[in-house]
């Protein structure tokens, strides 16, 4: 787990003259934290990405785009039982995740048949779904992989409260934009290699 974040990682910091206490006491964080994100154990969440790129002088994208888990290419998944939304929603996705796998269902029982043999590194929920919720498939998506990033989508404000207690790390309003797409990238709990300009 990210071995490629873990090598940059370390080569910013050594291209900088600091230690791994200097670069510790620099994003308050101990000198073990540094040691298990150049190790490989542990990847930072995008606050601490930020707050890196920041402390490193360098630029966020190169941070972001090692900090894949790995070397396959991340599945993202677009989830919404209209499919105006899928046609107007998933190459919006696709432009702004160049390097990603864009798919969209209709069904929620096929996206989460999808999760559990796929790795989904991000998941774009509608709420009002027919039999199941957004965050009915929300749990489902979390329980086969906690690390998938959940956003929702919706054409409904008054669903944000209960949105916030379902592990969701965004939620945007109808129609899906470029622009709030990238807003929602800068919120991600587990950043991946999507290959998107924030």
């Amino acid at each position: 787990m990210g071995i490629q974040f873990a090598s940059t990682l370390k080569k910013l910091r050594t291209e900088k003259n600091l230690s791994q206490r200097e670069l510790a006491n620099k994003m308050y964080v101990t000198r073990s934290t540094i040691a298990r994100w150049e190790n490989g154990s542990r990847l930072p969440d995008i606050t601490m990405i930020t707050r890196l790129s920041q402390c490193l002088d360098e630029n966020i994208n190169t941070l972001l785009n090692a900090a894949s888990e790995s070397d396959e290419v991340p599945y993202v998944i677009l989830v919404d039982d209209t499919k105006i939304t899928l046609t107007g929603g998933l190459p919006v996705l696709e432009d702004v995740l160049p390097n990603a796998s864009v798919i969209g269902f209709t069904r929620p029982s096929e996206a989460i048949e999808f999760a559990r043999a796929h790795r989904v590194a991000m998941a774009f929920l509608d709420i009002e779904l027919g039999k199941l919720s957004g965050f009915d498939v929300c749990n489902s998506l979390l329980e086969i992989n906690p690390r998938t990033n959940i956003v929702y989508v919706t054409a409904y404000s008054d669903y944000s409260l209960d949105a916030w207690n379902t592990g969701a790390c965004g939620f945007m309003l109808k129609p899906i934009t470029a622009e709030e797409v990238r807003e929602q990238l800068r919120k991600l709990r587990y950043p991946f290699n999507h290959g998107g300009l924030l």
